[in-house]
């Protein structure tokens, strides 16, 4: 793919998006990004960004954004665990992806590079899975259903409209910036803000940011980038050990109590429901959804990304010191 094309990001103000922006823009090429009125946009000016008012629920400026744009990388998405109103995720994750595609179809890009996640893929009968396993059969959070579906919908659009699609699904991301998620759970523990350890046995597959940006953009320089699917991290390990990694990063010790698998889902069952009835996200960040999502698991191996697209992977402990500023 020609650098000069202007490609599109959507989610540029979000983690990831931040991230690519920076890689992509010192890569030379020439930016536009869908931001909302209420977005920090501050960076992107500063990098260049050619930007669009608006969002992916609004499909006149999803059209402006889109035109003129050789190239589509779609981040834009709602990414947590819980929601005050659940019905957003299908409004951004699903409709907006469908707006998105949409657009490209019709203006005719050359590549619509979507953003998934590993957690599309539930719990599959191989471990670690791989980007050719089929998935399994459940999503255990409202962002994993929505995301699967999300995927679905450009798969759809690749068939039935020729849309050029390829899929990157990361694993946990770390890396200096991230508020939510991967980010506040190494906050958590750094400022001990957790009174016991839950699920400390299960593994999640962790992920630089720079990775991340890394990848999205070894792919859009390569002319066959259509029709890959790449799983993007490296790094399997239960949250002992990352508790391990973090505690020799920044010598804080992580909580020395266990919280039994029982006693935390059954906790996070009642944080979720006070939370459904004063409207704030469940103390600790301890959602059902966390826990269905954590205690089954995510071992993914990205190696592919490494073979094909010359991906070398950030080792954990540097994930884990620029999270924490170390």
């Amino acid at each position: 793919m020609a650098v000069n094309d202007t490609t599109l990001l959507t989610g540029a103000t979000g983690f990831i998006g931040r991230h690519t922006a920076r890689r992509l823009a010192a890569d030379g090429h020439n930016l536009r990004a869908l931001v909302r009125s209420t977005s920090d946009a501050a960076e992107l000016r500063d990098l260049g960004v050619d930007l669009v008012e608006g969002d992916v629920a609004d499909w006149n400026a999803v059209c402006a954004a889109v035109e003129g744009c050789r190239l589509i990388v779609h981040l834009a998405n709602v990414y947590s665990m819980w929601e005050r109103d659940p019905a957003i995720y299908r409004r951004v994750n699903v409709e907006g992806t469908r707006r998105v595609a949409q657009a490209a179809a019709e203006s005719g890009v050359d590549l619509f590079l979507h953003i998934s996640s590993v957690v599309v893929y539930g719990r599959p009968d191989e471990v670690p899975f791989h980007e050719r396993c089929a998935p399994g059969p459940e999503r255990f959070s409202e962002y994993a259903r929505t995301k699967f579906e999300a995927d679905r919908v450009v798969e759809e659009f690749a068939v039935s409209h020729r849309l050029p699609v390829a899929i990157l699904y990361p694993g946990s991301v770390l890396g200096p910036g991230d508020a939510k998620s991967s980010g506040r759970y190494v906050d958590d523990i750094v400022h001990r803000r957790l009174p016991m350890a839950v699920f400390s046995d299960d593994v999640l597959t962790w992920v630089h940011v720079r990775d991340v940006a890394d990848a999205i953009a070894r792919l859009l320089g390569r002319d066959d980038a259509a029709g890959a699917r790449y799983v993007i991290g490296r790094h399997r390990l239960t949250l002992h050990q990352i508790n391990e990694v973090i505690q020799d990063v920044s010598g804080v010790r992580p909580p020395r109590l266990e919280m039994p698998d029982w006693m935390a889902r059954l906790s996070a069952r009642v944080l979720t429901g006070l939370s459904t009835v004063i409207g704030r996200p469940p103390v600790w960040g301890l959602s059902t959804d966390v826990a269905r999502t954590v205690s089954h698991s995510i071992q993914a191996d990205g190696s592919r990304a490494e073979r094909e697209l010359g991906l070398q992977y950030t080792d954990i402990r540097t994930a884990v010191a620029d999270t924490i500023g170390a």
